[in-house]
């Protein structure tokens, strides 16, 4: 019982967290998830918490946040992709390409169609127009079968708390 209070109570501070993050209140949201995880660890929080330091370009964090969701939950998709976003925001282009790929087959992944939006921007920097046409392509393709009322944020991620 005490387990399920700290599942719901972390899911919780999740949920807010994010409120937080998506009003621009990024130490706060930090602080919120960095509370869910104590609750309850999930690839869900480390994610966001990864997502707010890469609002305020704090990569390395993110990307950390990214490995720890990674290790909680490999099948969550969402830090594969993440990692690959913060790495091009660095420069590092071709250590992203891995990363956005692996984002790519995930089980549980969604919005399944930025990676590969992601690999496009690669290429394009790298000149590989072909290969980033055939990305944009692939995305426009899976973006075109997505429910249009798919919910956002936790609602989306958090199907099963890990």
């Amino acid at each position: 019982m005490e387990s399920s209070h700290k599942v719901q109570r972390a899911l919780g501070l999740l949920q807010e967290a994010y409120r937080e993050q998506m009003e621009g209140d990024y130490a706060r949201a930090a602080e919120l998830y960095h509370a869910s995880i104590k609750q309850h660890p999930t690839a869900e929080a480390h994610t966001y918490l990864g997502w707010t330091y890469g609002s305020e370009e704090r990569y390395e964090e993110a990307i950390r946040e990214c490995r720890k969701a990674i290790h909680v939950d490999p099948e969550f998709g969402n830090p594969y992709n993440d990692i690959g976003s913060y790495l091009i925001q660095m420069g590092k282009l071709k250590e992203a390409i891995p990363w956005l790929e692996q984002a790519k087959s995930a089980p549980r992944y969604q919005p399944r169609h930025f990676p590969y939006l992601n690999l496009a921007r690669v290429y394009m920097a790298q000149g590989k127009t072909e290969e980033a046409l055939r990305q944009m392509e692939q995305a426009r393709f899976i973006e075109s079968g997505l429910e249009e009322n798919e919910p956002d944020g936790p609602e989306r991620d958090v199907q099963t708390l890990h």
